[in-house]
């Protein structure tokens, strides 16, 4: 991987679900240090390209390269998936999701929870996690929750400990799905915070959200979405400020009212 390589390399995209096509043939590309977001309303794909560049999702059509290296296929079509298992392993482990809904176990302290998938996935030393899980855990503003159950924290405080877990994966990008569409306006600003704290340090990151304000902020580049494909992108005082699409204008109409 050189400089220029991208993290992450979408190409020509498609997955459907059956006879429904969801995604038709999208092209995103995140750079090294940049941010990008992915707007749009509700059913418009942007929450499936996320999933299927994690592989959480089969795509039926399409390249995806992660640092430069496309993900092996095995088939074609709707029996198309990674045919690399160990390939699949390592590029989920470098592609940390942060979900809407905080996803953590609820039998678990946070400390326990941000140290789980280092311990057991990437097998690394015990007190070396531990430290690594209570500097992320201070970063996002609750270091002082390790010993805690997350039944015990705000919705806010619970996201904040799910982008420490996914800190401490130590990796290379951060795919964040409407991480704050679950949280009460006052909470959401935390959240906020701590992402625009990781953008100001230039993290890799694909941002789904229904935050303009949030896009328009941290992102280096914002893609519009509309029924399965791009309808606009661009830089987001472009996107925001000059919109070129009747389609955008409407949207960007709609959530600021």
């Amino acid at each position: 991987m050189t400089d220029s390589t991208p993290v992450i390399d979408i190409r020509d995209l498609h997955k459907a679900y059956g006879d429904l096509e969801v995604i038709k043939g999208v092209n995103i590309t995140a750079a090294a240090g940049h941010v990008v977001s992915l707007i749009g309303s509700s059913g418009s794909g942007k929450s499936t390209i996320l999933r299927c560049a994690n592989l959480l999702e089969d795509s039926q059509q399409g390249d995806i390269l992660f640092c430069g290296e496309p993900v092996v296929w095995k088939g074609t079509g709707s029996r198309r998936h990674p045919g690399d298992h160990q390939q699949m392993i390592r590029i989920r482990t470098n592609l940390s999701m942060v979900f809407q809904q905080f996803n953590l176990w609820a039998h678990m302290t946070i400390l326990q929870n941000v140290m789980e998938a280092p311990l057991t996935v990437l097998k690394r030393d015990r007190a070396e996690v531990e430290a690594a899980a209570r500097k992320y855990l201070s970063k996002v503003g609750i270091g002082d929750k390790c010993d805690v159950y997350p039944a015990q924290l705000s919705g806010g405080q619970q996201q904040r400990a799910a982008i420490a877990r996914a800190l401490c994966m130590e990796p290379k990008a951060l795919l964040f799905d409407e991480p704050t569409s679950a949280l009460d306006p006052e909470l959401e600003q935390e959240v906020v915070k701590v992402i625009k704290d990781l953008a100001a340090e230039g993290r890799t990151m694909i941002i789904v959200t229904h935050d303009m304000r949030l896009a328009a902020d941290v992102s280096d580049h914002v893609v519009f979405l509309h029924q399965g494909k791009i309808a606009e992108e661009g830089p987001p005082d472009v996107l925001f400020g000059q919109p070129k699409t009747e389609r955008l204008r409407g949207f960007l109409s709609a959530t600021a009212s």
